[in-house]
């Protein structure tokens, strides 16, 4: 785990967090979540960083079977659709969500040292882009910010960077 990440923070609680909501969103949904489908939930869970599909693929193939590209996002396609997910479009990568199944803007703080992702709860982003791409004569058809910066354990400074707190 990464800087703060490290000491209080209980990060197997998160995962089992996350697998308990996949399993329960998939169930009222009808859908299969197949136990490739939770291995790669399970692997884009494991930090607090985000994943590169072909690190998936890599941990598929070194785990326990030879899985093919389309596999690997056929499973992210399958997990995107239901939230389960999130694409870092500057990044070309994935990261869990926290609030899954809620439909809801992606806004997340990405650490440019060691990579902590975090994703933001801030309805106000939303209504500023909301309201611009009103008054622009703009549809949006779909909303992810993603601000890079450094975290505070990387800055190294005292105080919590931009509200983060271990």
């Amino acid at each position: 785990m990464q800087g703060a990440m490290k000491g209080r923070h209980n990060h197997r609680r998160c995962i089992e967090r996350a697998m308990d909501s996949a399993e329960l969103l998939c169930s009222s949904e009808g859908a299969r979540l197949t136990s490739l489908r939770r291995e790669v939930l399970e692997f884009v869970w494991r930090g607090h960083q985000a994943v590169k599909a072909y690190e998936i693929l890599a941990h598929l193939s070194a785990e326990r079977r030879s899985p093919k590209p389309p596999t690997v996002y056929r499973a992210l396609q399958f997990l995107l659709e239901r939230g389960l997910v999130h694409r870092l479009e500057s990044l070309s990568a994935f990261v869990g969500c926290p609030e899954p199944g809620a439909r809801h803007a992606g806004q997340f703080l990405i650490c440019e040292k060691c990579g902590w992702v975090s994703e933001l709860k801030t309805p106000g982003i939303h209504d500023a882009i909301a309201e611009g791409a009103e008054r622009a004569g703009f549809r949006v058809g779909r909303e992810t910010v993603e601000v890079m910066g450094v975290c505070q354990a990387c800055d190294g400074s005292a105080g919590p960077v931009g509200g983060r707190v271990p």
